[in-house]
């Protein structure tokens, strides 16, 4: 399932909070202080924190604030505690931890808290998954092709995306059909199948695009 670190420094709610989640088939490891979670979280990258605000030598927040500036809060947190006031809970949650739970954890809070905090990291990792790529103000000829009609190197060009969009379209068009020419070895009819012209329509609109159609022939 998921490696969860459980963070409390009373050793009755270690054995409790890790019995429950072993039970559920998660891994767990546990920490009795903010030194031990430091370095369990350095080894074992955990899915899930379940980290108690009040330790005896570094407190739950600080060590949320920690990993948050070090960017090391990559997991999601949920703080416990059993003191904890209303601005201690909220500060937490505006660090970065996902959730807040008050003890005495009960099992159907606990169980929700960490199902809720796992399947939200799994919807940001697949949102980052498929987030589109920066785009740079110039585009490859040779991005564009697949590796089975790979473009001869003569034909692959770089085109500037800042320029007007009518010389950007042409620029593009006219490397577009280049690159059938010099793949089709400069025949018009095998060109007009691929790009879905008539040869007529084909011919004008190589000959307004400049076009050299000697230059394909060369290739063959």
């Amino acid at each position: 399932m998921a490696n969860i670190l459980v963070v409390d420094d009373e050793l009755g709610i270690r054995d409790l909070l890790s019995e429950i989640l072993f039970d559920e088939g998660h891994q767990v490891e546990l920490a009795e202080n903010a030194a031990q979670a430091r370095e369990a979280r350095q080894n074992m990258r955990p899915d899930l924190v379940l980290l108690d605000i009040w330790m005896p030598d570094t407190d739950g927040v600080s060590l949320l604030k920690e990993w948050s500036a070090s960017g090391l809060l990559t997991m999601p947190v949920i703080m416990m505690s059993g003191h904890a006031t209303i601005d201690t809970a909220v500060e937490a949650v505006k660090i970065g931890a996902q959730a807040f739970l008050e003890k005495p954890i009960t099992l159907q809070k606990l169980l929700k808290a960490v199902e809720q905090g796992l399947l939200r990291d799994q919807v940001q990792q697949a949102l980052l998954a498929a987030a589109p790529k920066p785009l740079s103000s110039t585009l490859s000829i040779s991005s564009l092709v697949t590796s089975e009609t790979a473009a001869p190197p003569d034909v692959q060009q770089s085109f500037e995306l800042d320029r007007p969009l009518r010389e950007a379209r042409d620029a593009f068009e006219k490397a577009y059909f280049e690159f059938h020419l010099a793949h089709e070895a400069g025949s018009m009819t095998r060109v007009a199948e691929k790009t879905g012209l008539e040869r007529t329509h084909l011919y004008r609109k190589l000959k307004q695009l400049g076009v050299d159609l000697t230059r394909s022939k060369r290739h063959s």
